[in-house]
């Protein structure tokens, strides 16, 4: 495959801020992130790829109205493909449409950070693709175990590094991620 780059930005809709779950401050460090990221793609003339989950019902319907750009993120992207499952790759176009664009390396940002974003991660680098994974430019909530334990944040973006990291992909950083460009 080719050096070319793409940016993809997985899931950053307006499903998941009609969830409980959402967290404003939490959410104001991702987006100035994802919009830098964004921005330097832009910039550098790399492709964007928007990525949003679609289900039959619920939030994250169609019909819902909130399967658009989060509020909050400026965003005019390339392509855009939805997706039925976690992989940006499985059901959606985007792998005939990084093939005919001749991208060999991807840069993947977005919501959720340990589903599917990770995912996607997997999965591209599984097919060939170079990822660079940006973790401060992705976004998940504190979840709770069957056990009733609470994982932070901060821990689960802990996790997801430890197990991409020099597996399925180099964990970078805005910055980094770009210059690679």
């Amino acid at each position: 495959m080719s050096a070319a780059t793409a940016l993809i930005v997985v899931d950053a809709q307006d499903s998941f801020r009609q969830r409980a779950s959402w967290d404003p401050a939490v959410a104001g460090a991702y987006l100035e992130r994802q919009q830098a990221l964004i921005d330097g793609a832009r910039a550098r003339g790399l492709p964007v790829v928007q990525i949003l989950h679609v289900e039959a019902e619920g939030i994250f319907s169609l019909a819902s109205g909130h399967v658009r750009t989060v509020e909050g993120l400026s965003l005019t992207p390339d392509v855009t493909f939805h997706k039925p499952s976690h992989s940006a790759l499985v059901g959606t176009g985007l792998l005939v449409w990084l093939i005919q664009n001749r991208i060999g390396r991807v840069i993947v940002s977005g919501i959720r950070t340990e589903q599917c974003c990770e995912t996607t991660t997997r999965h591209a680098s599984d097919l060939g693709f170079a990822v660079d994974y940006v973790t401060e430019a992705t976004l998940t909530f504190d979840m709770t175990d069957r056990h009733g334990r609470v994982f932070t944040v901060d821990e689960i973006k802990a996790r997801t590094e430890l197990v991409l990291h020099e597996r399925f992909a180099r964990i970078a950083t805005v910055e980094e991620a770009l210059d690679a460009a």
